[in-house]
């Protein structure tokens, strides 16, 4: 089967939380944002959409490697997501190992489903989400290892707070990204994901989870700070984004089988007005266990 998308297509039917390659951002970058995202949204969709066997969606993910690698020995590769990458990687010089640990991320996915301990869940994330980050920045041409640092830990922590807001939707995929050895320790069986049942020992387990986002999450958030106009700008933005779903998924009490947070009007005029006052001290650095998560 082809893996040459509709061009109209690529983006479709996909919601997301955080900006890509908003109006934030220099003009002259979007460009190269969406075709960074339309490079990983079509190769997700590969582990992610349809009912292919493992195989299949394994052989498509092998070809992108080998698109790649034909670009890397500067070969010209015809199709559409790579054509219009392809421009893009030589004028901002960016690292080929980065799309390719996206794609082992999504290789991964084909075939391991259960994570034992959060050790596991941070090396997917190295490659699942790290990439993201060390490529928008190496747009920017910044290369300050401390940046980098930040950056990792920023999209790590996005990654976590997607893998708490689609507990029920992973499920459905027959994954589960949650550490198993703490939901032993809680008592949380996957019946409970599978009947979405929220009691107080799925509460209790859920504030872990949340706080140990949000930690990460806070860790990060100087990379707002110490990056310049619109790009900390829209760091910023991000990082006020994860915060919000992070407060929508504490206040239904870890439920997002029937209350899957997502941001509305309210939280992007919140998010706006907080990320143009960066020096002023955000409450949401207090634990979420005061109930005050992302206030």
């Amino acid at each position: 089967m082809s893996t040459t998308p509709r061009p109209n297509a690529i983006n479709a039917g996909h919601y997301e939380n955080f900006p890509v390659a908003s109006l934030l951002m220099p003009a002259r970058l979007r460009p190269a944002v969406r075709a960074i995202y339309a490079f990983a949204r079509n190769a997700d969709d590969f582990a992610d959409e349809g009912d292919a066997p493992a195989a299949e969606r394994l052989a498509r993910l092998a070809e992108y490697h080998e698109f790649l690698r034909a670009l890397e020995r500067g070969e010209t590769v015809e199709h559409p997501v790579f054509r219009d990458l392809a421009p893009h990687i030589r004028a901002h010089d960016l690292p080929w190992r980065a799309f390719h640990d996206l794609l082992d991320a999504f290789e991964q996915d084909c075939v391991k489903t259960r994570y034992a301990h959060f050790g596991e869940v941070m090396d997917y994330c190295k490659r699942s989400a790290n990439p993201i980050g060390r490529l928008l920045l190496c747009l920017y041409r910044d290369d300050d290892l401390r940046h980098q640092a930040w950056a990792d830990g920023l999209c790590s922590a996005l990654q976590l707070i997607n893998f708490l807001q689609d507990v029920a939707l992973d499920w459905q995929k027959g994954r589960v990204y949650l550490p198993q050895d703490e939901m032993t320790k809680f008592g949380i069986s996957e019946r409970q994901i599978a009947e979405g049942r929220v009691d107080a020992l799925w509460w209790q387990f859920m504030k872990t989870q949340i706080e140990r986002a949000r930690r990460m999450l806070q860790a990060s958030a100087p990379l707002g700070r110490a990056l310049p106009g619109r790009l900390g700008l829209e760091t910023r933005m991000i990082v006020l984004g994860g915060e919000r779903i992070l407060h929508h998924l504490y206040e239904a009490r870890g439920d997002m089988f029937r209350h899957r947070p997502t941001l509305g009007w309210c939280d992007w005029a919140y998010m706006l007005r907080r990320a143009l006052l960066p020096g002023r001290r955000r409450a949401s650095a207090a634990s979420c266990d005061s109930g005050h998560c992302g206030h």
